[in-house]
């Protein structure tokens, strides 16, 4: 059953938006392009933290998992360097508009080293699936099974969550190999 009306020009209004869809383009090598998103949590006394994600969409390797409560642009773009300094620099990331991502820390971070930064449209967290994805099995995986005491021991539990993430355990969409088995293959290439 149609809810919605047709307007000037023939765009509909109603469920549907008049905008046009623009895919993203598909990614072909590493360091392409870079998802990066916030999950949240919190300790067993109530104090909450969060954790930055950093996913490269190629490899879905996670590059960065790093928490603490109170996380900036400018922990962000300290983040994003530390894995820079080993690895190189995106061609793009996508974020939300967070404060954190909409500022000038990572908008002058980016501008710097010639990144394009995409923002996803706002209430659109599937315009970045990928780290949805990621952030999802995050969620089921570890997050919901793990009652954090302290802010350390949620740090040791997601580092080696994500080591078994990119190590050991095969993704299907790779292959059957694992993040950075399917890396190896493009750096020795």
């Amino acid at each position: 059953m149609f809810t919605g009306s047709i307007g000037q020009k023939g765009w509909l209004f109603g469920r549907r938006s008049a905008g046009e869809r623009q895919q993203k383009p598909q990614v072909s090598a590493p360091n392409q392009r870079w998802s990066l998103d916030f999950m949240a949590d919190q300790l067993a006394s109530g104090q909450r933290f969060r954790v930055l994600n950093v996913v490269d969409d190629f490899t879905r390797e996670c590059l960065v998992m790093h928490v603490g409560t109170s996380i900036t642009g400018h922990d962000v773009v300290r983040s994003l360097e530390a894995v820079v300094r080993f690895r190189g620099a995106p061609q793009a990331i996508t974020t939300d508009n967070g404060p954190e991502f909409a500022g000038k820390a990572l908008d002058l971070w980016t501008h710097a080293r010639g990144i394009t930064h995409t923002f996803i449209r706002p209430g659109k967290p599937v315009e970045n699936t990928y780290i949805e994805s990621f952030n999802g099995r995050v969620r089921d995986e570890c997050l919901n099974i793990h009652w954090f005491q302290r802010l350390d021991q949620a740090r040791l539990i997601l580092t080696a969550w994500r080591q078994d993430d990119n190590d050991v355990r095969p993704h299907t969409s790779l292959g059957g190999r694992t993040p950075n088995e399917f890396a190896r293959l493009f750096q020795a290439g």
